[in-house]
């Protein structure tokens, strides 16, 4: 059956229009500012009066914790909880147990969100020290990519971003897009031994913006854009976290023919070094939550094209996993329902557009990873969508709160917008507070040139 949703403000390529759009089973059939259907096309009619329809948030970095770490998060209870938010399509990152470093177990885990995943899905392919020769088989048109997010290159020490021989050999070889994680490890060491001296096993929270500090993230991000830029590699860089490293990225050349692009998380857009006394190991992230001025940097950077896209890095742990001492308390947190909702508040305090929060979080996504017929509100396109209510407050409390590990940083605070509903595939899988579990998401494909 179609369906059409009428009068909504559609926001969409850098214009806010009053529009009807009609689904035809997955895909949006027709868009105009009135569609005349016939009186024997048998469709259901949603009335969008007020509301605001967005593409769906596409989220390029999550860890749902399937297969292994399920106590966690699960493929289905992380996706219920994103379509909850307006993402209708997710990348996972490959640091299950066992992680993702064969072709054989990435693709287990293709089968595996076939079955229980509500939002459409890609898998990331992992890369260390072993496994080079494997990870360069990957797909181009059928995975995402290739990261180290999570992993450690070398047994139990370290990230790819401090093995600049490793990359020269990766990025000399490959087509597909490599994605990092790049903080030095050496500094961190340095400055984790500074404190530990100081503090012994009980370091405030605080300090972790000072033992993971900018230096660390500048100079390991400085060295991969300097091997990228020699090979010309498609790199793209995770959750950026200092206004000096988002000083390093172009803001001129246009996102289809970006080479390197970069990404801020929305825990480094919202927080800052200053809710480490309030909230403690909720807000441990790798990077760290650092400065105020990081902060607004990062969303400066955002609004002229340093930085291209929002993601959440949601990586939910048991509440029992972030209790503890400093080096006790489990690094990440859940984000994916309340992302989209944090950014709409910014645009409320007047941060940043509608059109650039659809920009960042649907858009370019899709134009980085080139993934096919997503990303945009287009006629042809899969009808992957989100109603807003900008008027409409949302508040995060324990009951609501969809996750696994059914915790939040954000528990307590009132949002200003709410998710109305969410379509996957031109499906409804989301309306007001009910979420729908019969329909899968699909797998997400890619151009085969990026």
């Amino acid at each position: 059956m179609d369906t059409i949703i009428r009068n909504a403000k559609v926001v969409n390529e850098g214009k806010i229009l009053n529009l009807d759009v009609l689904i035809s089973g997955e895909r949006i059939e027709k868009i105009a500012s009135s569609i005349v259907l016939s009186p024997a096309k048998n469709s259901i009619e949603i009335d969008a009066t007020g509301l605001y329809l967005m593409p769906g948030v596409i989220d390029d970095q999550v860890h749902f914790r399937d297969p292994g770490l399920t106590h966690k998060g699960t493929i289905f209870t992380e996706s219920v909880a994103a379509v909850a938010g307006g993402i209708t399509s997710f990348m996972d990152m490959p640091n299950t147990i066992p992680n993702t470093l064969t072709q054989e177990l990435l693709e287990e885990k293709y089968t595996m969100a076939a079955e229980k995943s509500i939002a459409n899905y890609s898998f990331f392919m992992g890369i260390s020290k072993n496994n080079l020769e494997e990870a360069l088989k990957t797909d181009t048109e059928n995975v995402c990519g290739i990261t180290d997010d999570g992993l450690y290159f070398n047994n139990d020490e370290g990230i790819l971003a401090n093995y600049p021989d490793f990359l020269e050999q990766l990025f000399s070889r490959t087509d597909a897009l490599i994605a990092l994680h790049s903080e030095d490890d050496a500094i961190i060491k340095r400055n984790t031994q500074k404190f530990k001296l100081q503090y012994g096993e009980e370091i405030p929270f605080f300090y972790h913006s000072l033992i993971r500090d900018e230096q660390a993230c500048l100079k390991a991000t400085a060295r991969v854009l300097s091997i990228a830029e020699k090979y010309q590699t498609r790199l793209h860089l995770f959750h950026i976290s200092t206004l000096a490293e988002a000083k390093l990225f172009d803001n001129k050349t246009p996102i289809r023919e970006k080479r390197i692009t970069a990404e801020a998380c929305v825990h480094h857009l919202w927080f800052s070094d200053a809710d480490y006394d309030t909230l403690g190991s909720k807000i441990k992230w790798n990077p760290s939550v650092k400065t105020d001025p990081d902060r607004k940097g990062l969303m400066q950077s955002l609004l002229n094209n340093s930085i291209d896209i929002i993601a959440t890095d949601h990586a939910p742990h048991t509440i029992e996993e972030k209790a503890g001492n400093y080096f006790q308390a489990n690094s990440g947190g859940p984000l994916v329902q309340h992302a989209l909702l944090a950014i709409l508040e910014l645009f409320h305090r007047g941060e940043i557009p509608l059109e650039k929060v659809v920009e960042k979080m649907s858009h370019n996504v899709a134009e980085i990873y080139r993934i096919k017929e997503r990303g945009y509100i287009r006629e042809g396109y899969y009808a992957d969508l989100v109603l807003v209510d900008l008027n409409k407050q949302q508040e995060v409390t324990t009951k609501s709160i969809l996750y696994k590990c059914k915790w939040s940083p954000f528990l307590g605070q009132v949002f200003k917008s709410s998710i109305n509903s969410t379509f996957v595939n031109g499906n409804l899988v989301y309306e007001k507070g009910l979420v729908k579990t019969d329909v899968k998401g699909k797998r997400l494909r890619f151009e085969k040139i990026r």
